[in-house]
């Protein structure tokens, strides 16, 4: 049979991989469609396999909500490269991703990318990227909320990402607060929620620092508490400084505002991956070469 224009036009919107890789698996099985599509999928899942151990901490976070604002997702979908989390079928992908998460109402990574999408899923997609980018492609994590209240969203660059709920205050206060966090990432919402060991092992090392100075016991004692109270308000969210506003703190602001913070969750690309060192020259070559 031969092989069409519009054969490969239609392979090509069901797979997602290259014109000229469609027409060759339409050839291969004498035009096909099932089959050349059955093949493309083992191949792509093989190439999947075979990068599947390759270090993705590139990519991108991204957020979807309902459309009242009570409940939204936050998604991290990792690349090998910053060329990758560039490119359109990628972002797409992402997009599909937290658009899916959010439909489940799911923080389950495994479930969401073995739920049924009109007869395909969210994992046979992405060994289809994989085998169109060449690049290991991974769905690393999901964080959901729900809320009576407001719901704070926000995304620095592609790369940093915030849920934020309020109760009380209003949306711009809430998207407010969840830019300051992508800025300042507070690891705790008030000092009552740092870790008692935080506090202590803090502590012990400011008295240390303060006892090489010879100072006597009361002054030290002094020193002590003026610098746990200013570490305090760097590590937690009302006590920081309003990135907007130096002259109030978050805490003022929420006042103001009749808010208070219930819960936060900042995500930023690739955190906690050890990444590979790799010389650029290098990493263009095996982009070239498809490795």
């Amino acid at each position: 049979m031969a092989v069409t224009a519009s054969m490969v036009k239609e392979l090509r919107e069901r797979t997602g991989a290259g014109m000229m890789e469609c027409k060759k698996a339409l050839v291969e099985t004498n035009g096909d469609m099932e089959a050349a599509a059955e093949n493309m999928r083992k191949v792509g899942l093989a190439k999947a396999d075979k990068k599947a151990s390759r270090v993705a901490a590139e990519g991108k976070v991204a957020l979807a909500s309902n459309d009242s604002n009570t409940k939204a997702v936050m998604v991290e979908v990792n690349s090998e490269t910053d060329f990758a989390a560039k490119d359109a079928s990628f972002l797409a992908y992402v997009e599909t991703v937290a658009n899916q998460a959010l439909v489940m109402d799911t923080a389950d990574v495994e479930a969401l990318m073995a739920a049924d999408m009109d007869g395909s899923n969210l994992e046979l997609e992405r060994q289809a990227l994989i085998a169109k980018i060449g690049e290991n492609i991974q769905v690393r994590r999901i964080s959901r909320m729900t809320t009576d209240g407001n719901i704070g969203a926000y995304v620095h660059g592609g790369r940093i990402g915030v849920l934020v709920e309020l109760a009380g205050g209003n949306a711009e206060v809430a998207h407010d607060v969840a830019m300051h966090i992508a800025a300042l990432n507070p690891a705790f919402i008030d000092v009552d929620d740092v870790p008692a060991d935080i506090l202590e092992k803090e502590k012990r090392f400011l008295i240390s620092q303060a006892e090489d100075s010879g100072k006597p016991a009361d002054i030290i004692e002094k020193m002590v508490a003026g610098r746990m109270r200013k570490h305090l308000s760097t590590i937690t969210l009302l006590g920081q400084d309003f990135v907007k506003d130096g002259d109030i703190t978050v805490g003022k602001l929420l006042k103001q505002n009749d808010a208070s913070v219930k819960s936060f969750t900042r995500l930023a690309v690739g955190e906690g991956i050890e990444k590979k060192q790799e010389n650029f020259a290098d990493e263009v070559m095996q982009q070239v070469k498809g490795a």
